[in-house]
């Protein structure tokens, strides 16, 4: 069974310019997943299933560089390098929040992340995974299995638990102080300028 776990983050679009502006590549850093808390799907994720998890994959893919994750959730287990959209550089514990340092690569996905960050665009960052659930109908909550299997995070529209929010590296996050919004009114003219300002191919 495929597990998904959403956070919502956003990103200050003065770092983000910058990044551009010098050709640096762009870090976030925020929680990417949370331990023992119950989610809007009711989920909970136990801390030792976690702590294992997020061992395996710091020994892993993130030492071998190779933490990739895509932009958009697929319904399957598979990377495909065709959609990667970043690299997790950095994974720790902070009580029971996991944080992440995460690269946002210069791939055509990629791209498009760094463009709806700069407009303002509200995204989740999603756990994707393999294992079983099991309900419990007393609590109304649903707790992962022993036999769960961490495989990546990907960048979502569609964030389901609150109060987590990550920030560019170096720039904290400071508590009851809102990041600016700016709204873009359609995120296929993103996609449409980012062609246009790569290939020189513009449709209007």
């Amino acid at each position: 069974m495929l597990l998904t776990e959403h956070i919502p983050f956003t990103v200050d679009r003065k770092i983000i310019e910058e990044s551009i502006s010098k050709n640096q590549p762009l870090v976030v850093t925020g929680v990417i997943q949370r331990a023992e808390a119950k989610n809007q799907n009711g989920r909970i994720y136990p801390k030792e299933i976690l702590e294992r998890e997020i061992e395996n994959y710091i020994n892993g893919p993130v030492r071998e560089s190779r933490a990739l994750g895509e932009l958009d959730h697929p319904e399957s287990s598979v990377i495909n390098l065709q959609n990667v959209s970043h690299n997790i550089t950095k994974v720790y514990w902070d009580g029971d929040d996991v944080m992440g340092e995460v690269e946002i690569l210069s791939t055509p996905a990629g791209n498009i992340l760094k463009e709806l960050f700069r407009n303002g665009i509200t995204v989740g960052i999603s756990s994707r995974g393999m294992g079983s659930v099991k309900d419990n109908v007393n609590e109304g909550t649903v707790e992962v299995q022993d036999d769960f299997e961490l495989l990546c995070w990907d960048f979502v529209s569609t964030p389901s638990t609150q109060g987590a929010f990550m920030t560019p590296k170096g720039r904290a996050l400071q508590e009851g102080v809102e990041t600016p919004t700016y709204q873009y009114n359609n995120v296929n003219n993103i996609i449409r300028d980012i062609i246009c300002d790569n290939t020189g191919v513009c449709k209007c």
